[in-house]
């Protein structure tokens, strides 16, 4: 063969080569699914209470009406007059009502009470390298983004990609960048959630 057409045979071959494991290298780059934050555990409805909420259980129809502001414990009791503890979180205002008042006249404190449960404003806790760390007011459109803001957003030193969200004991890392591009990565807050921004290792 002559040296010239072997020359281009080789060149050939070579430029095949490169093609293929760029084909290759693109193939690889394409292929691995797209970042997703975790996706939270269900968590009971934003109606139900929670452990931190504080609540304003009023007696009325009895000798002595009464109005008692109580805050729901880490273990979801709340301590009422003659009673005693009672369990509040995982329910509704009106069941909790319900469970009051057949508390009182199972017990015979009363043959019959109106029973009303009221929640105050119900709150996240945002902590770390943010510009105002503390109590946010809850909204059921409370995002995780939303509640940084709320809290004055982050500092120059946060760590953004690493947000620790503490729900029900149970600790989930979140990439806050991720949440700002791609709404849907965003997740829902739950009144008692607590966020926590990482300090920057640079």
């Amino acid at each position: 063969m002559p040296l010239l057409a072997r020359a281009r045979l080789i060149g050939a071959a070579c430029c095949c080569a490169v093609l293929f494991l760029l084909a290759g290298a693109g193939c690889q780059s394409t292929g691995g699914g797209a970042r997703q934050n975790p996706k939270l555990p269900a968590s009971g409805s934003a109606a139900s209470l929670r452990p931190g909420d504080t609540l304003v259980i009023a007696l009325q129809g009895v000798p002595d009406p009464s109005s008692n502001q109580v805050q729901i414990d880490d273990q979801g009791l709340i301590s009422l007059p003659f009673i005693g503890v009672v369990k509040a979180s995982g329910v509704t205002t009106a069941n909790l009502s319900q469970q009051i008042r057949d508390t009182y006249v199972a017990k015979k404190i009363y043959t019959t009470v109106d029973v009303s449960v009221s929640v105050t404003e119900r709150y996240v806790y945002v902590g770390g390298e943010v510009g105002r760390p503390g109590r946010v007011v809850w909204t059921s459109d409370l995002t995780l983004t939303k509640a940084v803001q709320a809290a004055g957003g982050f500092s120059l030193y946060a760590r953004e990609k690493g947000v620790n969200l503490v729900r029900d004991g149970q600790s989930h890392v979140i990439d806050a960048h991720l949440a700002l591009k791609k709404p849907s990565e965003d997740p829902l807050l739950l009144p008692g959630d607590s966020l926590q921004v990482p300090k920057s290792a640079f």
